[in-house]
């Protein structure tokens, strides 16, 4: 098991982010992960901007954030997971009662790496990771 520290940067407002950054560079981070709530969605490219001045990768989940320039994601495929909401959508409206439906998870991920953004970060990504991407910007 690999033996990574960790340190939880709490972002409630817009205004945190720069303040999150900061402390993550005082502490030597080498990655930062941003979980996906509307503030950091909304605020993706202040992110991008504080981690390429900070020289910090970004690890995000949904391909919004690599199309922006964070180093890598790998979540779930929102499309997919739209047109798995717009069938409960028709359940529903066809009368079936949502508390008889079963809880969904997404079954579709894609993993997106940035290769303009590894370059400026002077990272190398192993040839099999790029391999195993569905998409790469280059």
């Amino acid at each position: 098991m690999l033996q990574i520290p960790t340190q939880s940067l709490e972002v409630r407002v817009a205004e945190d982010i720069e303040r999150s950054f900061a402390l993550a560079a005082e502490f030597g981070a080498e990655a930062v992960m941003t979980t996906e709530d509307a503030i950091q969605i909304t605020n993706r490219a202040r992110i991008v901007e504080l981690a390429k001045r900070q020289q910090i990768p970004v690890v995000s989940e949904f391909s919004d954030f690599a199309h922006e320039g964070t180093l890598m994601t790998h979540g779930p495929n929102i499309l997919d997971s739209f047109r798995s909401a717009a069938g409960y959508v028709d359940k529903v409206l066809n009368g079936v009662k949502p508390e008889d439906l079963p809880v969904a998870q997404p079954t579709k991920f894609e993993l997106i790496l940035n290769l303009q953004t590894a370059k400026a970060l002077n990272l190398t990504i192993p040839p099999t990771l790029l391999a195993r991407a569905d998409e790469v910007i280059e």
